[in-house]
């Protein structure tokens, strides 16, 4: 994502925008917290204050930029919306979260809803796990 998408967003280009969505676009574990990303930012000096981060995520989600999880028992964490849908699993002790795909879930939901006269307009599949042992 780049300049481009928060103009096409209706958002104006500022600093802290770019800032959050560079960072959103480079993590590695895709799921952030407004408070990582308050972290992050401090560790490069960046003066960009919580509130305005809370304030960055929600223009972001209104605009379909991000995507906002609530897991179980945790804070809300963000990750773009990269258009794909996935699915996730929260390691209960750990937090981690990991994404999977399944053409077979997916098709046994639209059956299932099918079974009962509905169309799937949305969904979100969040399995919580714990390691065997």
């Amino acid at each position: 994502m780049d300049n481009d998408d928060l103009r096409n967003a209706g958002l104006k280009v500022t600093h802290p925008r770019v800032r959050i969505l560079n960072l959103l676009e480079q993590n590695k574990a895709r799921h952030l917290t407004a408070e990582d990303i308050y972290k992050q930012l401090l560790s490069e000096n960046e003066d960009i204050g919580l509130a305005t981060i809370y304030r960055v995520l929600t223009q972001f989600e209104a605009a379909g930029l991000v995507l906002k999880h609530h897991f179980e028992g945790g804070q809300a964490v963000y990750e773009l919306d990269r258009g794909e849908h996935h699915d996730h699993m929260v390691d209960l002790d750990t937090g981690k979260i990991i994404e999977f795909e399944s053409t077979e879930i997916e098709k046994l939901q639209r059956d299932i809803a099918a079974s009962h006269g509905y169309v799937i307009e949305d969904h979100a599949l969040v399995l919580y796990v714990r390691k065997k042992r």
